[in-house]
């Protein structure tokens, strides 16, 4: 059973029909107090830095999400849920992410292409694991983001995409897979991973 966090910032309608869709069972979870009861957990997101880590704080979320990334289980987040597996970001200076990969996100600079990065865009695999079987440059997903994840360590990069410079589209160390991109807006290689996802959960 998977525990999709509901902190009042996910995109929690889509990220669980796509979880219906791969034959998932996961519960939503707005208080910590089962957390630990489950298999795995995915930290969905869409907003502000500062707001997400507000927000996780005030349902008392940062402890256990912590305490739940070190136990080995399979541990998931998407767009802000992945960026807050970070130390800091640089839209929010001064906030303390969750600390759970080493690292900071930082803001696209550019006079010449748009910001957001918006639409469609490939990946390719950096750190092969769970989430990235079956996933090759031909696949295309979907993101949204002003800020990018950069991680002190290459070997946490699952996935790299190139917008303006080469940034990581997905992030990995041990049990945990986050995504910059929404799997859950990525059609088949967004599904694909959500189910390489689910699979490892029930392993």
């Amino acid at each position: 059973m998977i525990a999709l966090i509901d902190y009042g910032m996910g995109n929690l309608g889509s990220v669980g029909k796509a979880l219906e869709f791969v034959g998932a069972e996961f519960e939503l979870i707005e208080s910590p107090e089962k957390l630990q009861s489950f298999s795995a957990c995915i930290l969905p997101g869409v907003g502000h830095f500062g707001d997400g880590m507000a927000n996780l704080a005030k349902r008392g979320f940062v402890a256990p999400l912590r305490e739940f990334a070190a136990s080995g289980k399979v541990f998931g987040g998407i767009c802000l849920g992945m960026q807050m597996l970070l130390d800091s970001s640089e839209e929010a200076p001064g906030v303390a992410g969750l600390g759970i990969i080493p690292g900071k996100v930082v803001r696209f600079v550019s006079d010449t292409e748009k910001i957001p990065h918006m639409g469609w865009n490939n990946v390719k695999v950096k750190t092969p694991c769970y989430g990235t079987r079956g996933i090759g440059e031909e696949d295309f997903v979907y993101f949204v983001h002003s800020f990018y994840a950069l991680p002190e360590n290459p070997a946490d990069v699952a996935l790299e995409t190139h917008y303006i410079c080469d940034f990581a589209a997905a992030l990995t160390r041990g049990n945990i897979f986050a995504t910059q991109f929404h799997p859950e807006k990525s059609q088949q290689p967004g599904l694909r991973m959500l189910k390489n996802f689910v699979d490892q959960a029930q392993s």
